[in-house]
């Protein structure tokens, strides 16, 4: 070897090392605080599975994006009937299952029939109550009819619960799950962590890593030092109220504050004097000063909120100016009624610590006017079974947390007591439209009836307090549904 040959040799050397060491990484540690029951989503009711394999893993006809959004999943496209009954999908094609074995039209109907069958374990089986036949039209088109229209059936079809799964390995699922999605499973350490890797035959866009390992932290303590040594680079939902001004100020991580499907309300017991009377309501609603409560319940990290509705939500309406904080206009109200001298009350509150802090903030702010609450603090099942089941209580704070539940204001038995026969006609329409501008704008008017209305005092969002790596980009801000969507996520240098 000559001089300049070894010369140039030792060049490439370096150059290659400084390449490699530029190289965006490919592999990602998240971390989560309660391990999964196990691993299918179409039988168990637990966030914890769909946060490990909603898209990763498994994939739906539709499915959900990062503001709630329906988007194409399996089927590249729809058409609906004029009726709003049939809905006819084209399928993409070339689709294989992780198992070697071909998606089509066929697996779609095993899938959703499984849903609906008598003794389906599907936790989320009202979602596919009103599928009435599914029919294969040919390997790459599949035709559901309904019984009767549903506005909400595209989106139901992008839950977790609504996977499509072979029935050559839907038995395994729970311990070894196959999709169609572009991670694969690889390895679940019980106790430790469940890791995916790269689906090199993904039928579409490729992702970015080639390893995810989900590590299991379920003691809130140890999130932070993981965090901060780098051994985590990602927690979505991160357990580090306490810590987040110390995890602010290290330049590595970023904090990314978003809301969930938790909308956070005073419910009244709309059944029961002086509940009963909206000027009573509204004279609470005036009452609560939401920044207040908000600081005091979750450290002021909620959104504030004007009707039942997620602010991540594209249909969401800000109606937050609704009820500003005014005690005179409070007071005033309350005299309308006939209640110049207040009254008392009680609130059961159950033991969340946005429900406990929080609903002593709303007492001492209720006070103000003239309306003394006991407090009654109560265990889980104690709220299950007087609160929401007996329906024997006057004020409790809780937090709502499924998707686009908007429409419990118009159930004829709910806890809360409201009904409201022009809030319940915009429901009844709203379930029979597919039209999504007419859907937003019907949705906008549910959500402006409730906030005159004043049946609950509407507090705030539930947040989703994210930490990662500065340089890692595509984790979601907001939780439409429990997920780690990893197909966009990437490093960057």
């Amino acid at each position: 070897m000559t001089k300049w040959t070894s010369v140039l040799a030792a060049t490439m050397l370096v150059l290659a090392s400084v390449t490699c060491a530029f190289a965006a990484r490919t592999d990602l540690v998240l971390g989560m605080v309660l391990e999964p029951p196990h691993l299918d989503p179409t039988a168990g009711a637990a966030a914890a599975i769909d946060e490990v394999v909603y898209t990763n893993v498994f994939e739906g006809l539709t499915k959900i994006g990062p503001t709630g959004e329906v988007l194409p999943g399996l089927a590249e496209s729809w058409d609906i009937s004029p009726d709003g009954k049939t809905y006819t999908f084209k399928l993409h094609t070339g689709v294989k299952f992780h198992d070697g074995t071909e998606f089509n039209a066929e697996d779609v109907k095993f899938s959703l029939e499984r849903a609906i069958s008598p003794d389906t374990v599907n936790a989320q089986k009202a979602l596919f109550a009103k599928i009435d036949t599914i029919e294969v039209v040919d390997p790459a088109t599949v035709k559901i009819t309904l019984k009767q229209p549903q506005g909400g059936f595209l989106y139901n079809l992008g839950w977790g619960d609504a996977v499509i799964v072979g029935s050559e390995s839907v038995a395994t699922n729970k311990e070894k799950p196959v999709g169609t999605g572009p991670f694969r499973f690889e390895n679940w350490a019980r106790g430790s962590s469940i890791t995916l890797v790269k689906n090199p035959e993904y039928w579409g866009e490729p992702v970015s890593l080639d390893k995810a390992e989900f590590r299991i932290i379920p003691d809130a303590a140890a999130a932070i030092p993981a965090l901060l040594s780098g051994d985590v680079q990602a927690f979505p939902s991160a357990p580090v109220a306490e810590a987040l001004d110390q995890i602010k100020a290290d330049p590595r991580l970023k904090v990314v504050i978003g809301s969930t499907e938790g909308e956070t309300i005073l419910s009244m017991n709309n059944k029961k004097a002086p509940f009963d009377n909206k000027l009573v309501r509204q004279a609470i609603s005036y009452a609560l000063n939401r920044e207040e409560i908000n600081a005091g319940a979750i450290n002021g990290l909620g959104t504030p909120i004007g009707s039942h509705f997620a602010p991540h939500n594209p249909a969401y309406v800000d109606l937050t100016g609704t009820y500003p904080h005014d005690l005179e206009k409070a007071k005033a109200l309350l005299a309308e009624a006939g209640l110049a001298d207040g009254f008392s009350a009680t609130i059961k509150l159950p033991p969340p610590p946005y429900a406990r802090q929080g609903g002593e903030v709303i007492a001492a702010e209720l006070a103000q006017v003239g309306i003394n609450l006991d407090i009654i603090p109560l265990e889980w099942a104690q709220w299950l079974e007087q609160v929401f089941t007996g329906k024997d209580f006057d004020l409790t704070v809780i937090s709502h947390v499924e998707p686009n539940d908007i429409d419990i204001y118009s159930r004829p038995d709910y806890y809360i007591g409201y009904q409201n026969p022009e809030f319940n006609k915009v429901i009844g329409e709203l379930d029979a439209t597919v039209d999504e501008a007419k859907r937003k704008d019907l949705y906008g008017q549910a959500q402006k009836i409730l906030a005159d209305d004043a049946p609950v005092g509407f507090l705030f969002q539930l947040p989703k307090v994210g930490v990662w790596d500065a340089k890692l980009e595509g984790l979601w801000e907001n939780t439409p549904i429990p997920a780690n969507d990893l197909t966009k996520v990437k490093w960057t240098e």
